[in-house]
Order: structure tokens, then sequence, then C-alpha cells
């Protein structure tokens, strides 16, 4: 399993990323090489419908639809975002935040840096979409 996006993800993602780099403590060409890394490295997906009654918001369906169609093809084990709309719906789906992902999967708690060059910190090595 790998990193699975659609261009959609992309383009949020470089759009919201300026504006979380200070609260992340990261600078804006860290957060510019994220975003490159993953455009580098990640399979793009074409989304399926991703409709679901509890969105409000008009931008969330391609990302849902990112999850269902990456699990139909039992290719990604989570969605990891932390956008407010999309979190309620963890009850439904496998969401979970960027921090909670790190928790789980990197060891990384609070204010401490994860090392993610040891393969170790990857148990499964879970996917996003």
């Amino acid at each position: 399993m790998g990193v699975l996006l659609q261009h959609f993800i992309l383009d949020e993602l470089r759009r919201v990323l300026p504006r979380l780099a200070s609260r992340r403590g990261l600078t804006l060409p860290q957060m510019n090489d994220l975003a490159d890394v993953l455009a580098i490295l990640a399979e793009r997906i074409e989304p399926s419908d991703g409709q679901d009654a509890a969105l409000s918001d008009a931008n969330d369906p391609p990302v849902l639809g990112t999850l269902l169609t990456a699990r139909a093809r039992e290719e990604v084990s989570y969605l990891i975002t932390g956008d407010k709309d999309l979190l309620p719906l963890a009850e439904r789906y496998p969401i979970v935040t960027p921090v909670a992902f790190l928790a789980m999967y990197v060891g990384w708690v609070g204010d401490s840096q994860p090392s993610l060059t040891s393969s170790e910190n990857f148990p499964g090595s879970p996917a996003t979409a």
C-alpha cells in the first residue's frame, strides 16, 4: 500500500498548507516541499462519487470519493485529514487526523519530531487517500 491522491487533494493541500505553516512550526518552503514530495510519491486516482448527506462543503465529496475508490481497490487504510467537515464522518469511514496518524504509526506524540526515516516506524505501511 502507498499514498493515493487525486489532483483536487493536491490542489487543496497547496492552498491550505501556507495557512498551517506557522501553526505547525514549519516554514512555507518546508510546507511546499511536503506538497512536492506527495505529488511525486503518490499514485493519482480518479475518485468515485463521494456524496454523503453529512457533507456540507462542496469541496469535500471529491476527497471522500478518493477514500471510497481507494478502499474499493483495497489499497488504503485511512483518509488523513484535518478538515473539520470530514472528521465527523470518522464514525462511518476510516478517517484520522494527521496527529492521530503520526501517533499510531510513527510514535509521535506532542511537540517532539517523529523520525520518518526508520522502517520500524511504519508497521503495515498504512496508506492515505
